[in-house]
């Protein structure tokens, strides 16, 4: 069964904006660790792998449903913050944004009947449950004890250790 067109066009738009998320990810570690922040970058890392993976996962379901994905240009990204705080919020508000798309992409294929993609899309609907909770969990552990002192070194330390795992492939 062939793709219906505007399935394939709002599949493509999330494409993009993936790929978006992984330059705008990828932005924030380059400032944590100018900021000689090296595990906090080394999470923001991994968000960056995370994100290509989703955009490679839609664009083999597009490809196998007998779609043609286009990509744009990817458009600038924010490169300042004011702090780790700051970076954990915008990646908060960043996280429900891309919810609400994945979600419209979710109508879009209800509303054609689109029962495989709607299948498909579950998997996304879930992992943006986890990223959202993830991300608010580390901001309230930052506020917790300020950005400071023993803490940050310790969140540091302990997001050293986050490794990329391709969830899209389990």
């Amino acid at each position: 069964m062939a793709l219906n067109k505007n399935v394939e066009a709002i599949l493509n738009n999330q494409i993009n904006k993936e790929f978006w998320s992984a330059y705008f990810y990828l932005s924030m570690s380059n400032y944590l660790n100018a900021n000689g922040m090296p595990g906090f970058a080394n999470w923001m890392h991994v968000q960056f792998q995370e994100e290509i993976s989703h955009a490679l996962k839609l664009q083999y379901f597009v490809n196998e449903r007998g779609g043609r994905v286009i990509l744009e240009p990817i458009a600038a990204v924010r490169t300042e913050w004011d702090g780790v705080l700051d970076i954990y919020q915008e990646t908060l508000k960043h996280e429900e944004i891309v919810t609400g798309l994945i979600n419209e992409c979710v109508n879009v294929a209800m509303d054609e009947r689109d029962h495989a993609t709607v299948n498909f899309l579950q998997w996304f609907v879930d992992e943006q449950v986890e990223e959202e909770a993830t991300v608010g969990e580390i901001i309230d552990q930052l506020k917790m004890f300020n950005c400071q002192g023993q803490g940050l070194y310790m969140m540091d330390k302990e997001f050293k250790a986050r490794v990329f795992v391709d969830a899209t492939k389990a």
